[in-house]
């Protein structure tokens, strides 16, 4: 490669932003890993900052662990709430479906601090979650339930006197898992535009994020307190184990809708994660801290690889053949080390061959280590607007854009029936979306508009059939069931990065890619696939504890790996 032979300056390096054609792809998002521009690190980097302290504002618990207890912190100088309820839970009432209506733990995110009156009040409308009745004061919604085994381990293990189990407690991973974290409105709560006028929760998803990490610190002070009833003997958890220790989250279907459903917001969060590796790879030199930081990094990462086990066979195939382009990478770092102008550059051009996993976890590697370059664009990822309709463009100027945005779909032939095997819908009984056989199940005709191919394919031979020069508004007149696909594409020729170029109701669809790339903006990790349509991740693994944060801490646990045996 040229940049190894000869120093370059900056302006004589050729990088374009990789485009959506490239980017958009149902495997390509389905390859993504979580980076420093994910909302919980978002989040961690303000905590970090401003180092407040959690504290336990109410507790009242019986000897085990069911009444409730109030978390307190301060973000951005706004005092923030977490009230838990936890109540005794039948096994045959344990699930984790998003309609069940029973769970160990519920929880609601506060503005300020509650009020007994209010605690009492609400106690038995957030163990409702769904069915209970909310002011604009609570922030959020959520529930979880216990991971059984090891929380009753880790109970029995303090309450002895020692600690849990080394591998069992790094197998599980979490002592809770959530399944459902509502913000937005939702149910009557606070609406979005009550929360974003507070700088600390601009970015996307900083208060439902902000929910699930003092979850994470209740589930353990949960576990000690129940340790703590048992014996006057117990200890509290290791330090090293409390770090390593995230929450659990089974994500389904119901998560797929939302990368089709905001286009314009979806765009603003691969624009962002674009526009950082670019900046990472037009680099001219590292900083000794940021060599030391890759250095670093590629050892930590190795590690995290052989750390993520898991049962699916298509993802044990993956990981492996990930492993093995890891270390091959690493072996060429030895017998060729990264050149001084440039470095990153060669980096992102060294896995350019590879799989879109190893291609996708490199892009994550070079974000983390080019901190003052990409930590701005958090601001970024929101973005105001919404689909609109322009009227008084003519058909010529949207036949255009079709060929230049949806060529993809106009390619694909709707004769083979591969190409329009499933349909999404909406389940009545369970009220989850869900994907159906389009020749094999009824429902095809209630199914959600997520056909794009065949819009495009309709729309097209529509426009073939009027008047170039006829405006979008008389058009509609003609054909007023294309209104929904004519913004779409008006507001994709802005937004670029918000359609998805591939068919989503073909057979070989996988909607794991839709859960995988959402996730990875969240900052999950290791993705667990239980099948093409569902997956378990573990959120805040290896995060800062409240306690680090009220030291002071640095925000460096991506690709988190497990800590030693503590004694």
């Amino acid at each position: 490669m040229a940049n190894r032979q000869s120093a370059q300056s900056v302006s004589e390096i050729a990088v374009e932003m990789r485009p959506a054609s490239t980017v958009m792809r149902l495997s390509r998002l389905g390859s993504f890993f979580p980076h420093r521009l994910s909302f919980m690190r978002i989040l961690m980097r303000r905590l970090c900052a401003e180092k407040p302290e959690m504290r336990i504002t109410y507790q009242s618990l019986d000897q085990h662990g069911f009444g409730h207890m109030v978390l307190t912190i301060a973000v951005g100088g706004m005092d923030i709430s977490l009230i838990a309820y936890s109540r005794e839970l039948a096994p045959e009432d344990r699930t984790d479906r998003v309609i069940a209506t029973k769970w160990d733990a519920s929880f609601c995110l506060f503005e300020g601090i509650p009020s007994q009156t209010e605690i009492d009040a609400l106690a038995e409308h957030v163990s409702r979650q769904e069915a209970g009745r909310y002011s604009e004061k609570v922030l959020c919604l959520s529930r979880a339930n216990k991971s059984v085994r090891l929380f009753a381990h880790v109970v029995e293990s303090l309450a002895s006197g020692k600690q849990p189990d080394h591998e069992m407690l790094i197998q599980i991973g979490y002592l809770m898992r959530t399944t459902a974290v509502y913000g937005n409105g939702k149910f009557g709560i606070a609406d979005r535009g009550a929360i974003s006028g507070y700088e600390a929760f601009q970015p996307p998803f900083q208060i439902e994020m902000l929910a699930v990490f003092m979850i994470r610190e209740y589930s353990v002070l949960l576990a000690e307190w129940c340790a703590a009833q048992r014996s006057s003997a117990a200890v509290t958890l290791a330090t090293e184990y409390r770090r390593y220790l995230g929450i659990g989250n089974s994500t389904g279907l119901g998560m797929a809708p939302f990368l089709v459903n905001h286009p314009c917001l979806v765009h603003s969060w691969m624009m962002v994660r674009e526009t950082a590796l670019m900046r990472c790879r037009t680099q001219a030199r590292l900083t000794p801290l940021q060599q030391q930081s890759f250095d670093r990094l590629v050892i930590r990462t190795k590690t995290h690889l052989a750390e993520w086990q898991v049962e699916d066979q298509e993802q044990t195939r993956r990981t492996e053949l990930l492993r093995t382009e890891f270390d091959r990478f690493l072996a060429g770092l030895k017998t060729a080390p990264l050149p001084e102008i440039y470095p990153l550059e060669d980096v992102y051009q060294r896995v350019s061959g590879c799989s879109e996993d190893m291609q996708e976890l490199m892009v994550s590697l070079l974000i983390e280590i080019c901190a003052d370059a990409v930590d701005g664009l958090s601001h970024c990822l929101s973005n105001p607007f919404e689909p609109r309709l322009d009227a008084s463009m003519t058909v010529a100027e949207l036949g255009a854009l079709i060929e230049t945005q949806y060529q993809w779909a106009l390619d694909i032939d709707l004769d083979q029936p591969e190409n329009e095997a499933q349909f999404w819908y909406v389940s009545a009984e369970k009220l989850e979306p869900r994907l159906g056989l389009r020749f094999d199940e009824p429902g095809a005709d209630k199914e959600m508009p997520f056909h794009m191919v065949r819009y495009i394919q309709q729309l097209w031979t529509h426009i073939q059939s009027v008047d170039g020069m006829m405006n979008i508004a008389r058009f509609m007149l003609e054909y007023p069931q294309t209104r929904y696909m004519v913004r779409r594409i008006q507001t994709i020729s802005r937004f670029s990065y918000g359609e998805i170029r591939d068919n989503l109701v073909a057979d070989k669809c996988r909607p794991i890619d839709l859960l995988r790339c959402k996730l990875s903006f969240f900052g999950a990790g290791k993705f667990d696939p239980k099948s093409d349509r569902w997956t378990r991740v573990t959120l805040f693994q290896g995060a800062p504890t409240p306690a680090d944060i009220a030291a002071g801490c640095e925000d460096d646990w991506l690709f988190a790996i497990s800590p030693p045996p503590q004694l």
